[in-house]
């Protein structure tokens, strides 16, 4: 994403000032320097929620624009306010175009399997996001897994996927993205079947009762 997002200094801080910054629509945001210090941002919120729905999400490099020129930046973090699901501040961090970064890459699953096609099984997806390691510019919006050939009980590790060049992968090589399984079915026990004419036998009388009853004196006549 080719994007320059304007920027203000922060001058005032504390809960009134981050109240009244929001009610402008923009939010409270930090930059985190490389070797240099942090800086205290205002942003315009429309451009934070634009890259983070875009198709490489926080993995979006983009530059800020400060007084004193541009530097390229990535989103590190966000706040959203669990009651009304907005999105209140922002992290940014200085990204060096020439230094390589970790990021997690999501994971996309193309094709239907044989064994879910015709085998009657479901695709288990198990690991969605691979942690990789490149330089910023080769930061891929995904990764893609082909799923087509796989059975029932069959599986796609990490080791499996193609990275392109200049990608260092960094999650454990033996996890399974992708795994074809078999539905659990539930088992339900049969109601008891009584023949037609006959009926079921009554519930035994416990010993006690039985006993109570062969103790007890016949009435006189």
């Amino acid at each position: 994403m080719n994007l320059t997002i304007p920027t203000q200094p922060r001058e005032a801080f504390g809960k009134n000032a981050s109240y009244r910054i929001r009610q402008s629509g923009r939010i409270p945001a930090i930059l985190y320097g490389e070797g240099r210090p942090n800086l205290a941002l205002v942003l315009d919120k429309k451009d934070i929620i634009r890259i983070l729905k875009s198709e490489s999400g926080l993995n979006t490099l983009f530059k800020v624009a400060i007084e004193g020129g541009e530097r390229d930046v990535m989103i590190k973090d966000v706040q959203i306010n669990p009651l009304t699901d907005q999105l209140i501040h922002a992290d940014l961090i200085q990204i060096d175009m020439n230094k390589a970064v970790r990021v997690e890459v999501p994971i996309e699953l193309v094709g239907e399997a044989v064994g879910v096609k015709t085998e009657g099984g479901f695709i288990d997806f198990m690991t969605r996001e691979l942690m990789v390691e490149c330089l910023p510019a080769m930061i891929p919006e995904h990764l893609t897994v082909n799923v087509s050939e796989l059975r029932l009980h069959q599986s796609i590790k990490v080791s499996d996927v193609v990275l392109p060049e200049g990608i260092k992968l960094i999650t454990d090589p033996g996890a399974v993205v992708a795994l074809v399984q078999v539905p659990h079915e539930e088992k339900v026990e049969a109601a008891p079947v009584v023949e037609e004419g006959i009926e079921a036998a009554a519930p035994a009388e416990p010993e006690v009762i039985k006993k109570e009853r062969a103790e007890k004196p016949e009435p006189e006549k």
